[in-house]
Parts: structure tokens; C-alpha cells; sequence
């Protein structure tokens, strides 16, 4: 059975501020994602 796209988390990247949506290859480990990815995961030091 599919989902909706509605109804699947979100989570705020402390990066660049935008909401992202839970993807299937974080289904294992969604409690440790934390930004939406590959190029705001290298920039955290730039902000911080």
C-alpha cells in the first residue's frame, strides 16, 4: 500500500531553514537525520 505524501514527516534543516520530507533511505534512521542534505550537512561549519 503507498503512502501519501501528506502524511509523511518533516523536519526543519538547521541550515538553510526549509522543511524537508522523510525519504525512504532514511527510513532505518530517521531519528539521526538531521539536514536535508549532502550540501548543507558540509556547510553546518559556515553557519555556525
Amino acid at each position: 500500500m503507498a503512502h501519501k505524501k501528506v502524511n509523511l514527516p518533516q523536519k526543519i534543516c538547521p541550515v538553510c531553514q526549509r522543511p524537508f520530507t522523510w525519504r525512504k533511505k532514511w527510513e532505518k534512521d530517521w531519528e539521526q537525520v538531521i539536514y536535508c542534505s549532502e550540501k548543507c550537512r558540509r556547510g553546518k561549519l559556515k553557519n555556525d
